[in-house]
């Protein structure tokens, strides 16, 4: 278990850095072109590593649309929406946005799946996280909200997506977590790599010192690392489980200001930090069922 929360937090931390990283890069990098050289570079990093390894990606075709449907929902459609809601919404915004992921899975995993048991604890966790996070970012962090409408819906859009990937990404238990996370990134280039050649010609850009790190950042760390490590703990956890890190991510962008920028952190915001880390382990503990007893043969 203190593996699989170490993993966790270890993605909160990358996916919660991803905002910002983002947030420079749209700066002077479009948004499409911006997100087909994520994904063209976390997988370009995939496939070395792949190969460095002895392996190699899977052939037949069925992986393959499995890997194009994950790409859509885990990278090209939210990785772009929230790209070009960043032009507008400010980086703190789109991580409280975004850290609704779990109740979008658990809503999906009751509604239509049903592939992951309803326990008392998940509520619990659900509520928990919710109430944390409300108590760290406080009302005035959400004046925001309402400006910017479109900017805010792609965001909470692009949430959905996640969650519908965290449900289909459960799918590749048999295989080893760099071949999803490798496959998806690399249809993902695919995809958006000639829409960003038609609508943004980057060969015409000049983008900014700090937008070209930011993108890199993005890619290596955000994208190619934090994608491993979110399927691996799809295969620990189950997607209700993983998606608990949307969570994280709050508090740990308040730990970065107090530490880094001397930013003072009030009362209800440890409280809140409490809240959180107890929805976290509520929802990340497997749970144990009572397995049915043997029936003896009568005499």
């Amino acid at each position: 278990m203190t593996r699989q929360l170490a993993l966790l937090f270890t993605l909160s931390t990358l996916w919660g850095a991803s905002y910002t990283f983002i947030k420079l890069g749209v700066e002077t990098i479009p948004p499409i072109t911006l997100i087909a050289a994520r994904t063209l570079i976390a997988g370009g990093i995939l496939l070395a590593i792949i190969r460095w390894r002895g392996l190699s990606l899977p052939k037949d075709a069925a992986t393959w649309r499995r890997f194009l449907l994950q790409a859509c929902l885990n990278s090209v459609v939210p990785f772009t929406l929230i790209a070009w809601a960043e032009r507008t919404v400010e980086a703190g915004l789109a991580t409280i946005l975004n850290s609704t992921t779990p109740i979008f899975t658990f809503l999906l995993t009751v509604l239509i799946t049903r592939h992951e048991r309803v326990t008392g604890r998940k509520l619990f966790g659900i509520a928990a996280g919710i109430s944390g996070t409300c108590l760290i970012v406080g009302v005035e962090a959400l004046t925001g909200l309402g400006y910017q409408l479109w900017a805010q819906l792609a965001i909470v859009a692009a949430t959905v997506c996640y969650a519908g990937a965290a449900i289909f990404g459960t799918n590749f238990k048999g295989l080893d977590p760099v071949m999803p996370a490798a496959g998806s990134l690399l249809c993902g280039a695919v995809i958006l790599t000639p829409l960003s050649l038609v609508f943004d010609q980057p060969w015409r850009l000049t983008p900014s010192r700090e937008s070209v790190l930011a993108l890199l950042g993005l890619a290596v760390f955000s994208t190619a690392l934090a994608l491993v490590i979110y399927f691996r703990l799809l295969q620990m956890l189950g997607s209700v489980g993983t998606t608990a890190q949307a969570y994280l991510r709050v508090p740990i962008g308040v730990a970065i200001g107090v530490v880094f920028l001397d930013e003072a952190l009030g009362p209800t915001a440890w409280v809140g930090l409490l809240c959180i880390v107890a929805g976290v382990i509520a929802m990340t503990i497997p749970q144990k069922f009572p397995q049915p007893k043997p029936v003896g043969r009568g005499i």
